[in-house]
């Protein structure tokens, strides 16, 4: 299990706003880390978020189960912010639930702590609107690439920019993420190898 410290944090905060290490060697004594089995549920759907994670190992996805089959609203992979963010702003369940996609590790932060932390300089604050930032930008991205490429194009493009991320993806998770037909998406992949 990985050890969380201030380098760590600061290297990945520095992004959105830079802060002395002894700041991120504090905030580290707030950190968990936490494991998950693959296909281990993470978050139940009708239950409410209470962490935010940062993906050390492994990949997350967020799902929605409708019309009698599950939908990949999102995936995450090493390094970025994970979590059902809008359950966690509300503080309330959301229909959402996210799932380890393979053996997983993960930096979590529970809401308790990040309210202990807004008492100290606003660092809680500022580390959720650092995953609000995050969060957000890597769903407008997705939302204009649905409304303005054609799922071919997004697959080019996943596979231009993280093509290892598609072999450690179920084929159906990535079908359902690029809102295609698992059938479809064999088309693309067999047009495009």
């Amino acid at each position: 299990m990985e050890q969380v410290d201030g380098i760590f944090l600061k290297r990945h905060f520095d992004y959105y706003f830079e802060a002395p290490l002894t700041v991120w060697d504090t905030v580290a004594t707030y950190i968990i880390t936490r494991q998950f089995k693959k296909n281990e549920i993470i978050k139940e759907a009708g239950k409410t978020e209470n962490f935010i994670d940062i993906i050390l190992k492994g990949s997350i996805g967020v799902f929605l189960w409708t019309d009698n089959h599950t939908k990949c609203l999102d995936l995450f992979y090493e390094e970025y912010f994970s979590g059902d963010y809008m359950s966690y702003i509300e503080n309330r369940p959301s229909e959402l639930f996210t799932q380890a996609l393979e053996h997983t590790e993960v930096f979590s932060m529970s809401r308790q702590n990040i309210e202990a932390l807004y008492s100290d300089k606003l660092i809680g604050e500022k580390i959720v609107g650092a995953a609000a930032r995050s969060l957000f930008v890597h769903k407008q991205k997705q939302q204009i690439d649905l409304l303005t490429k054609t799922a071919e194009e997004r697959y080019q493009l996943m596979m231009k920019d993280t093509p290892e991320l598609l072999h450690r993806t179920a084929s159906k998770h990535i079908a359902s993420y690029l809102g295609v037909t698992p059938e479809s998406l064999s088309r693309i992949r067999a047009k495009n190898s």
